[in-house]
This record gives structure tokens, C-alpha cells and sequence, in this order.
């Protein structure tokens, strides 16, 4: 399949024209029009510094519903104890920084490049993507963000600084859209971190077809605050 050059009109190719590997075009800005228009047909930019902005559409497609959602014993304990703390939506500028300073293991570099986080605080100030935070002793020990469309969730990165603080936010996240009968939690390519808790590989026939039906659902854009005690406003 060819890679697709994008113009500045903001549209995308389909997504079932991606090269194996899920790499469907090139270029284009991160404007938040661009970006809407992707997350709708199921795309993602994923690139790194100094290199010219890249789309995926991967198949098979990482998901987990939240129901589905697999706790260990010692997370289920680890959450018992109080250790940590779990908000949405009050740090989020901090918590992209953090998952930005994320090192990858191959080039030691990050994908969270100063435009990309630029782009999805935007998104965050226009009710289209958020955070949740994790805190032991009032310090940020680990979170999350992603992008919310009608009832999909679609998670981008993640960061700990202490031992389970970023599957504890997960866990947090998905208990919550559960909730507000959120369809699916996209988790885009898999790892043995998202698998355990109970992500699984679809395909992206299968995952069009679900984010079809959710994005027929009502957004939830103001800010996921929550109350003092804990409990999320609704």
C-alpha cells in the first residue's frame, strides 16, 4: 500500500489502506480539527523529534472494555492500603510533561515531542482530552491522558514514578467509564503492561466498527473533576 501525503484540507485517507506495520500517511499539523478528524477514523499520530508528523491505523487494534478490566491481587491490595490518590483532570499539563520525559527504550528519545504536547493541551482546554492523576504523600507518582469522543476513550501515554502508581490510574479510569457507560478504552498497539489488565487485540475492522457506534453517543467534555472526598462529580 502507498503512504499517504496529506494536504492541508483536513482529511484522511481509510484506514484499511495502511501498511501492515499500521503506518497510513504522512504530514499534515496537529491542529485540533486535523487531530478530531483522526481520532474519528481511528488514527493516531505518532512520531519523533525532527521527523515529519506520522498516522497509524494498526491492525490488530490493542482494546480494553472497561468491564473487562483484570486487577492482580497485589494491585487490589495496593489500592486497599491508601497509598495513593487518584484525580481527573487537575494536573494535566504536568502530566503530559511527565509522560514526555519518558526515555524510549530504543533511542532514548521521546514521542511527546514540545508540538505534540502543545497540541493535545489544546485539546485539553477545549474539553477533548484529558488526565488522570495518581499521588501518594500529595506528590504526582503517576497518570495517564488521552483523548474522549462520544464513548470511547482513546489512551495515549503514561508515566509512574513509584511501583504501580500508573496502573492504578488505568484501573482508576477504566472503574470510572464503566460508569458512565464509556464503550471502549483504545490502548492503539499492544503491550504486556495493558494486556494484564485485561486488554486484547481486535481488529481494526472490528475496532471501525465499535468506534462507529461509540462516537454516536454523547461527548463528555467538561473537565473530570473530582470532589475533596474522592468521588467524581457526575
Amino acid at each position: 500500500m502507498p503512504i499517504f501525503k496529506l494536504m492541508d484540507e483536513h482529511i484522511f485517507p481509510p484506514p484499511d489502506l495502511a501498511e501492515d506495520n499500521g503506518l497510513l500517511a504522512v504530514g499534515g499539523d496537529l491542529s485540533e480539527s486535523r487531530l478530531l478528524a483522526a481520532y474519528s477514523m481511528g488514527i493516531f499520530p505518532w512520531y519523533s523529534e525532527g521527523d515529519p508528523i506520522l498516522w497509524w491505523s494498526p491492525d490488530p487494534r490493542l482494546v480494553l472494555f472497561p468491564k473487562e478490566l483484570k486487577m492482580s491481587r497485589s494491585l487490589r491490595q495496593t489500592i486497599k492500603k491508601g497509598i495513593f490518590t487518584t484525580t481527573m483532570d487537575t494536573a494535566f499539563e504536568e502530566v503530559i510533561s511527565n509522560c514526555a520525559s519518558v526515555r524510549r527504550k530504543d533511542d532514548g528519545g521521546t514521542w511527546i515531542t514540545d508540538e505534540m504536547a502543545e497540541a493535545y493541551i489544546r485539546l485539553h482546554h477545549s474539553g477533548f482530552a484529558h488526565s488522570v492523576e495518581v499521588r501518594a504523600d500529595g506528590e504526582l507518582a503517576g497518570g495517564l491522558y488521552g483523548v474522549s469522543l462520544g464513548s470511547a476513550f482513546f489512551g495515549e501515554s503514561m508515566f509512574t514514578r513509584k511501583s504501580n502508581a500508573s496502573k492504578v490510574a488505568f484501573a482508576a479510569l477504566a472503574q470510572q467509564l464503566v460508569k458512565w457507560n464509556f464503550s471502549f478504552i483504545d490502548c492503539q498497539i499492544t503491550t504486556p503492561h495493558l494486556s494484564v489488565l485485561g486488554a486484547r487485540e481486535i481488529p481494526r475492522s472490528a475496532f471501525l466498527e465499535i468506534l462507529k457506534s461509540a462516537l454516536q453517543q454523547p461527548a463528555k467534555k467538561e473537565k473530570w473533576l473530582v470532589h475533596p472526598s474522592g468521588t467524581l462529580k457526575e
